[in-house]
């Protein structure tokens, strides 16, 4: 199940697109990087929670060894 570092980093991922194409659409290139730099962040964050679900699973499933 995702956590919430997931779900910011994708909704972040879809905000930065968002403004990504509207600069494209206006010729804004500031609002077009913008969206690209927010478009980065997210899949850093999506990957940052990724991350800290699979370690909390794996030292769960270590705790559960440990008590055996």
């Amino acid at each position: 199940m995702p956590n919430k570092d997931e779900i910011k980093g994708k909704a972040k991922q879809a905000r930065g697109a968002v403004e990504q194409k509207a600069g494209e659409w206006t010729g804004d290139r500031d609002r077009e990087a913008e969206g690209q730099a927010k478009r980065t962040e997210g899949r850093i964050q999506e990957k940052y929670g990724e991350v800290k679900r699979e370690t909390g699973e794996r030292v769960e499933e270590a705790g559960k060894k440990l008590k055996r």
